[in-house]
């Protein structure tokens, strides 16, 4: 039986790695959340690489605020840059094989086709260069890994646009939402599904995939696909964004 340890359990796509492992009988898992780990801490993080072990260890654990990233600079480099290098250095030393799960959002959103994996990042935000940085420390360390890049996670867990949208939809006669911004929206489960069998099967051989539902769409397409509320399509620049987005992180 392989044992799987998934980082940031908490959070959205560790909920649906939770929910997803009863399909998985041959794979054993260990939740940890930061009450269990504190992935930026070294003296946490020896401790219980040696206290367990691991075949397998999915990093679902980010600091994902893309507009808070740029005020909140050294927070998100600490979880999405120094973390990742502390796990790929236990696993390395431990001889677990890393999953470590990165965005679209690494891309600047010019090339006016889907991004693969041989083309060359260039992030336009805090948010994206730091998971760059995450990226690059990881490959530095080496060892067994893989970063597996996808893009508008959703999904009924934690919080994220489709929670939002449907909780303001309760109250709302109308939604705005974003027409001129484009990516491949990926449904949580579906990212679960497709890492958890990658592991089932022992058929990670890249060291960087990408995986989305493959679609190409903007915001205000999403929404329409969530609920069927009214909606009215707006431009990006009338929201003030504090961060800088990419037009379209499509990937493929």
């Amino acid at each position: 039986m392989k044992q799987v340890l998934v980082t940031g359990a908490n959070g959205q796509l560790g909920l649906a790695i939770k929910a997803a492992q009863k399909n998985y009988p041959k794979l054993s898992f260990i939740f940890a959340g930061k009450k269990e780990l504190d992935v930026t801490s070294p003296q946490q993080i020896d401790p219980f690489f040696k206290a367990n072990r691991f075949d397998y260890c999915i990093n679902a654990a980010a600091y994902t605020n893309v507009d808070k990233a740029e005020e909140e600079t050294a927070a998100a480099y600490l979880l999405n840059k120094t973390a990742p290098r502390l796990l790929a250095e236990a696993c390395k030393q431990h001889n677990v094989f890393l999953i470590h799960i990165s965005t679209d959002y690494v891309f600047d959103g010019t090339k006016g086709a889907p991004y693969t994996t041989a083309d060359k990042p260039n992030p336009i935000n805090v948010y994206g260069a730091s998971k760059l940085a995450g990226e690059q420390a990881l490959a530095a360390v080496g060892g067994d890994y893989c970063i597996v890049r996808t893009s508008w996670l959703y999904s009924e867990f934690g919080t994220n646009f489709q929670t939002k949208i449907l909780e303001k939809a309760k109250t709302a006669p109308y939604l705005e939402v974003v027409g001129d911004l484009y990516g491949t929206p990926t449904y949580a489960p579906n990212l679960a599904v497709f890492l958890l069998n990658k592991i089932n099967d022992s058929a990670f051989t890249n060291h960087v995939e990408h995986f989305s539902d493959g679609k190409t769409m903007s915001w205000h397409a999403l929404a329409k696909r969530l609920t069927q509320i009214e909606m009215k399509e707006i431009p990006s620049e009338t929201l003030n964004l504090k961060a800088k987005r990419p037009k379209n992180t499509a990937i493929i």
